[in-house]
């Protein structure tokens, strides 16, 4: 098996859908947003077994300050193979002259982002307001 990684944000909604509902991400359920939502994006960075849609991370950015690394997902049958954290390494090469890069990482995935050179901010929360509407 060869991963490839591409530069892309155009892809059909069902590899979006099943690669996001691979990992039960409730984003997979809005296909058409879910589209539009990684067309928008800055960059996105995506990872292929063959024609198969196996990973994919998106960021929002100014361009000049600050990249907010938004989604990273990886099929659960393609995790622990160096897949998330090559992802991670190319969009940190795409934004290394800028001042800031952020995540927010739910608890059992921070041990990861501290391997790929994240910092847990001390004195930061995430906060949310979430609302999706059909």
């Amino acid at each position: 098996m060869e991963i490839i990684y591409k530069k892309i944000k155009d892809f059909s909604q069902k590899e979006l859908q099943d690669l996001f509902l691979s990992v039960e991400w409730d984003s997979g359920n809005y296909p058409e947003k879910l589209k539009m939502a990684i067309k928008n994006s800055h960059r996105v960075y995506s990872a292929y077994d063959g024609d198969k849609l196996v990973g994919l991370i998106n960021s929002l950015s100014d361009g000049v300050m600050t990249a907010y690394f938004h989604y990273l997902l990886v099929r659960p049958e393609y995790q622990s193979m160096g897949i998330g954290k090559k992802l991670v390494e190319l969009m940190l090469e795409e934004y290394e002259g800028l001042a800031r890069k952020a995540i927010i990482a739910y608890d059992d995935e921070v041990e990861f982002y501290k391997k790929c050179g994240f910092e847990v901010g001390e004195d930061k929360s995430a906060m949310f307001v979430t609302y999706l509407k059909t």
